[in-house]
């Protein structure tokens, strides 16, 4: 099952500049990969051989860059959640979604930092997982499981935070699920 993808009004790239695309998308890959997201822009493009302009060109702000990257595992995320929503009840459901978010905001150093403007960039895989989001936390509130006044930017802010704690070294992975709990306990109705 696929997510339906949002209209494009994007004429398909010539050759060249889908190979510069690739290129880009290869060397942002291994450069923030071993530098963080925040890694010079100006090395991504040295490393794929293009010239900055190209860069920012297909990409024009850093976050842009980061979705693209992004774009396939948060398909995969959104196809995942949906793939479990039978076996679930709205809250586990919920905190699935929320840890395997947070593991994507933790692929990259520095990632969790721009995941909010990543969220909202408007790719196939940034729409797909905003609208799973978005429909767990619904699904949530109609069963009352989770407070009406909670928002999905609200739950991206604590897989923020959550991201950035791990991140910083003051929390291994593994409490990832335990620091999830500690919030969904401060949404939950019950």
């Amino acid at each position: 099952m696929t997510t339906p993808q949002p209209p494009t009004d994007d004429p398909p790239l010539r050759a060249d500049a889908a190979r510069n695309r690739e290129r880009i998308l290869a060397a942002a890959e291994e450069v923030f990969g071993e530098r963080g997201a925040d890694a010079s822009l100006d090395d991504v493009a040295k490393r794929a051989k293009v010239g900055i302009g190209t860069l920012y060109r297909r990409f024009p702000t850093r976050e842009a860059l980061l979705a693209a990257l992004s774009d396939a595992r948060l398909l995969a995320l959104a196809d995942a959640s949906r793939a479990r929503d039978a076996t679930h009840e709205p809250l586990e459901a919920i905190r699935a979604f929320v840890i395997a978010l947070v593991h994507h905001a933790s692929h990259y150093r520095g990632l969790a930092t721009s995941l909010g403007a990543v969220l909202h960039s408007g790719t196939p895989g940034c729409h797909a997982s905003g609208a799973e989001g978005q429909r767990l936390l619904l699904r949530a509130q109609q069963s009352g499981a989770v407070r009406q006044d909670v928002t999905f930017d609200d739950i991206v802010c604590v897989v923020t935070a959550v991201s950035l704690a791990v991140e910083q070294g003051g929390s291994p992975a593994a409490r990832i699920p335990h620091l999830v709990g500690i919030f969904l306990g401060g949404i939950a109705t019950l």
